[in-house]
């Protein structure tokens, strides 16, 4: 795609150490850089592409401390045997994850210098998959973000491989419950195909146009939207409105979600 590292300094009224360097790699992945400006210690999240990984490392002037992986699909656990990572911890939720070296379960935490990271469970997609999210704890003004992987995406949801309906309606409203103001750093740039996908659901949705400006001023669209605007914009949190509800045929919450994403699998739009 072309696309070039972006980065992010993650309020705009609130002086944070926290910055989040989005790195494009494959077609539509991202790896990223989670940084602690203070200490110039640094997370690789699903470093898959090692070399621009460390390439955005060094440009930044940061060490990188761990290696924080979503789920175990090669895309995001393919770059964790890296040997420019020698000394870094390898985060994931299952022997499955390659190069595991820090199993992690729903509620555990660690720490980046300042940032508190938090790791929560959201089985579906996989079994092992976790979502991170990082607060500044020396500044509880700064805005949050979490590391969704391929459970959250901007607008969408991952597929259901090793899980179903269920499943994924209660990890997406596990990941409902953070801030409002928390932004979201998903595995992989779908953002204009699900917005496709909810115009056809919900066309007069009031928050769609915001969707759409974001799809048409930004390539990277990460980082640029939060979960209270995924409670407003995806379809997939919002299996209770009136909208949804006519646009499917289920009549329990398990039957809704597992419809919807048989319809956006086979959705062309």
């Amino acid at each position: 795609m072309g696309y070039k590292c972006v980065c992010r300094n993650l309020s705009t009224s609130v002086r944070t150490a926290m910055k989040v360097i989005s790195i494009p790699v494959r077609s539509d992945n991202y790896a990223y850089l989670l940084i602690d400006e203070e200490s110039k210690k640094a997370a690789a999240v699903d470093p898959y592409d090692v070399p621009k990984v460390a390439s955005s490392a060094q440009g930044q002037g940061v060490e990188i401390v761990a290696c924080i992986t979503t789920h175990h699909h090669d895309d995001h656990s393919g770059g964790n045997h890296a040997k420019e990572f020698p000394n870094a911890p390898i985060y994931g939720g299952s022997n499955q994850v390659k190069a595991v070296t820090e199993i992690i379960k729903d509620t555990d935490a660690f720490t980046i210098g300042s940032l508190q990271v938090e790791c929560l469970a959201t089985p579906c997609h996989t079994q092992d998959s976790i979502c991170y999210y990082v607060t500044d704890r020396s500044l509880p003004g700064a805005a949050p973000v979490v590391f969704t992987g391929d459970t959250l995406f901007t607008g969408g949801c991952g597929r259901f491989f090793e899980g179903d309906g269920t499943q994924m309606h209660t990890a997406l409203t596990y990941l409902g419950t953070l801030p409002d103001s928390t932004l979201v750093y998903s595995g992989h740039e779908y953002t204009a195909g699900n917005l496709s996908f909810a115009k056809s659901i919900d066309p007069i949705n009031k928050a769609l146009p915001r969707l759409q400006e974001l799809v048409d001023s930004k390539k990277i669209t990460q980082g640029y939207g939060t979960i209270g605007d995924e409670r407003e914009w995806n379809v997939f949190m919002r299996l209770d409105s009136d909208a949804v509800r006519k646009a499917t045929s289920g009549t329990t919450v398990p039957e809704i979600m597992d419809e919807l994403r048989d319809m956006k699998n086979n959705f062309r739009g």
